[in-house]
């Protein structure tokens, strides 16, 4: 029997008792949903044109509109470490997209997060895709521990999310390999045959410019970058030459065929019809690739979303009539934040791109020629986040950089705060609600000794961290501020007695929120989360 919010709210008004989703069966299908870089702010912004997916999730579903990636660290890897392993950072161990390791054999002290270092010849660039530095079990895991005959099958965007969510063993696992998707070898299955045929003709074509729906109109304004870009932003609307790879996968076009691989290794599987409950895994990268590419708030982040919200809803009717009864859960792994050209117009005059002599780069050549020390002093992945002072350097040294490193950091404008290692590792856990940590407790959510940097620095709000916007990326995320903290945090199941909850809750929550409604036991103080209950009337979905 399905609810809607109307109905629900008036029986609640009416003393009415809902039917207990605590005293349901467990659905036979979990279906775990990430859209990259869908902030709480896009959500809620394009929430009254939703007629699809995301229409059914928000009014027909239970609604956290302020869930929290609640660490400092908001890139893709760490935020997707949080949604199915109940746990932050800290304990994850992924830390970042790419941090550094000083005491590799290799050359390239640079390590990406789903690459496994010990295959000869990896570096952060050309790797072998694993989970080799994810330091805790997800959702998928637990659910085979408990029965064997669970299965799971990942279809994503991004290896790194398909990484993270899936854990360590799922039975299909395939991401956007740059022009089609890819897994760890063997043979292919026929939907990721079938999808990937249907990809390279796609790309061999041209595409004409899409149709501009009615409320895109007022965003739809061109606007330079600064940073040395050729090429306006704002006005877009995905028109591309044949060949083009790279456009494909910063428009609406990769989340369609996306969501149809999940369509297809769910078929092919059987997913959901058979006497465990199943895991279907979803990594949605289109949004995150045209906010980079556009920016959040032209007519191209609009497009996406409409487009977003019709392939959601395309993919649940196809689950819909399979009869399976499934759950859905859907995400973000951070928000996002608009270019600063575009902000700077729109009433942020502070808005701008960060000083390109912040990067650890620059900042080491200054360190090294104040202090007389050969380079390259300091390291560090771009103008903030973790910087890690050269091993090579005597321990006199090494302290004398760290703390002339730290003093010009904080001396700059456009820092907000730095942190070093010693100030971290003696700071408390966070605790209490997301919104109220601190910046430290940020980090500290963020922080993985012997993997984390020995400073952290961090920018102040709205400090785009792109100087240089050649490269084709105009806007990003990354920092501790609330527009790339903030995602929302739906679930829906047929018979569901919607309701929203405005008060800040954790993607670290949902790992035990799931694990409650599929009956399986999470072993306590290994995660960071709490169970959410979903029912919206005096029983609980937690289990009491």
């Amino acid at each position: 029997m399905k609810i809607s919010r109307l109905a629900a709210l008036a029986a609640l008004a009416a003393g009415i008792a809902i039917p207990a989703l605590a005293a349901a069966a467990p659905p036979k299908l979990v279906v775990a949903i990430s859209v990259d870089q869908f902030s709480a702010d896009l959500f809620q912004q394009y929430r009254k044109d939703y007629d699809g997916g995301l229409q059914r999730l928000s009014e027909d579903g239970v609604v956290f509109p302020a869930g929290y990636q609640g660490h400092a660290a908001t890139e893709t890897c760490p935020g997707h470490s949080t949604i199915l392993t109940g746990a932050r950072p800290s304990r994850t161990g992924i830390i970042a997209n790419n941090w550094f390791d000083l005491s590799a054999a290799r050359e390239d002290k640079n390590i990406y997060c789903s690459e496994d270092p010990r295959v000869p010849g990896s570096n952060h660039d050309k790797y072998t895709v694993s989970p080799y530095h994810l330091r805790v079990p997800a959702l998928g895991d637990h659910m085979k521990r408990v029965d064997p005959r669970a299965r799971v099958a990942v279809a994503a965007g991004k290896d790194r999310a398909a990484i993270m969510m899936g854990g360590y063993n799922p039975d299909q696992r395939w991401w956007w390999g740059g022009k089609n998707f890819v897994g760890h070898g063997g043979a292919e299955p026929v939907p990721v045959i079938a999808v990937n045929r249907g990809i390279a003709e796609d790309i061999a074509a041209s595409r004409a410019a899409r149709d501009l729906p009615r409320s895109c109109a007022a965003s739809s304004r061109a606007i330079l970058p600064a940073g040395g870009a050729t090429r306006s932003v704002g006005a877009g609307r995905f028109a591309r030459d044949a060949g083009d790879s790279r456009g494909f996968r910063a428009s609406p076009d990769l989340d369609r065929v996306t969501l149809d691989l999940a369509d297809g290794l769910r078929r092919d599987m059987k997913l959901g019809e058979g006497d465990a409950t199943d895991l279907l895994i979803v990594g949605l990268s289109a949004t995150d690739y045209v906010g980079h590419t556009y920016g959040t708030e032209g007519a191209e982040m609009c497009i996406q979303i409409h487009a977003l919200d019709k392939a959601l809803g395309d993919f649940f009717r196809k689950l819909d009539a399979t009869g399976i009864d499934y759950v859905v859960m859907l995400t973000a792994d951070h928000g996002g934040h608009d270019l600063p050209e575009r902000n700077r117009q729109r009433g942020i005059p502070e808005a701008a791109r960060v000083d390109p002599l912040l990067s650890a780069t620059e900042m080491g050549k200054a360190l090294g020629q104040r202090l007389k020390l050969a380079g390259p002093v300091l390291y560090g992945d771009g103008p903030f986040g973790d910087m890690y002072v050269d091993r090579k350097l005597t321990t006199t040294q090494r302290g004398r950089a760290l703390n002339e490193a730290v003093k010009a950091y904080r001396a700059h404008p456009q820092v907000e705060a730095v942190f070093t290692r010693d100030q971290i590792l003696a700071a408390p856990p966070p605790q209490g609600a997301p919104d109220h940590w601190s910046l430290l407790e940020r980090v500290k959510a963020s922080y993985y000794p012997g993997r984390s940097g020995d400073l952290v620095v961090l920018l102040k709000p709205r400090v785009t961290p792109i100087a240089n916007t050649e490269g084709g990326y105009v806007s990003t995320h990354g920092s501790p501020w609330d527009y790339d903290r903030r995602v929302p945090i739906l679930f829906w199941r047929k018979g569901m007695a919607p309701f929203e909850q405005s008060l800040a809750v954790e993607t670290a929550d949902i790992l035990p929120t799931l694990a409650a409604l599929i009956n399986v036991p999470i072993l306590p103080g290994t995660i960071d989360g709490r169970c959410l209950d979903l029912d919206a009337g005096e029983a609980s979905s937690c289990g009491r």
